[in-house]
């Protein structure tokens, strides 16, 4: 079991604002998933990866496949306070699932450096 955050490379954000936004993303998806698959990561540490993508667009494509295969998925829209319009998407969390799963759908995917 783990996580995969997708965050928008795109938008270049500052180091505090892509934590936060990354949070925001593993603890959304986390609610997403079933009460197995929460205990099961949770026993196992909580893993998580962060990967990179290039566009929103990308990001809403990786959303479309993770739901059609039963992957839990959220899409991180921000508020608009700080850094980015509202509305902007900055991340998606999918999972806690199966590695074997997620790495099917984002093994193309760099880390985030």
């Amino acid at each position: 079991m783990k996580q995969i955050i997708v965050v928008n490379e795109s938008l270049k954000l500052p180091r505090g604002k892509l934590a936060a936004q990354v949070a925001h993303a593993a603890v959304a998806a986390f609610l997403e998933a079933s009460d197995e698959a929460q205990r099961l990561w949770l026993a196992q540490g909580m893993p998580k990866v962060v990967l990179k993508c290039e566009t929103a667009d990308e990001i809403m494509q990786f959303e479309e496949a993770a739901k059609r295969r039963g992957i839990p998925a959220y899409l991180v829209s921000d508020a608009g306070r700080t850094v980015v319009p509202a509305g902007t998407i900055t991340c998606l969390g999918l999972g806690p699932a199966s590695e074997k799963e997620l790495d099917e759908l984002t093994g193309e995917l760099k880390l985030v450096r």
